[in-house]
């Protein structure tokens, strides 16, 4: 899968948490969202209106875009964790802080 392939398939399956993701589906998914995220966060606090009614819409349009990525980067990381035959809930390992590690290793391995 290439990667406007899987930014499609990002923004079409949003909030299917039933499925499977491939590696590279994954992999191009997050790139994306990181890329969008840096965006965010350099480019938009550049345009900032004089105005308080400007900024309230601007800082409102960050949040509902980055409550989206948010929503739709759990489902991929539960239909990537099906792909190599785990449940979706073994995201939560993130809290832990070592369950960092055997997550992308979970992530970088090849699907069944």
């Amino acid at each position: 899968m290439n990667f406007l392939e899987a930014v499609k398939s990002y923004f079409v399956r949003w909030n299917d948490f039933k499925g499977r993701s491939s590696r590279s589906e994954y992999w191009w998914a997050i790139l994306f969202t990181n890329i969008v995220n840096i965006v965010l966060n350099v480019l938009l606090p550049n345009l900032e209106p004089s105005d308080s009614t400007g900024l309230f819409l601007l800082a409102l349009l960050k949040l509902g875009i980055l409550l989206f990525m948010l929503f739709a980067v759990l489902s991929l990381i539960a239909r990537r964790l099906h792909d190599v035959n785990k449940s979706g809930w073994w995201q939560l390992l993130v809290f832990t802080l070592i369950g960092i590690i055997p997550l992308v290793i979970w992530m970088a391995t090849e699907g069944g």
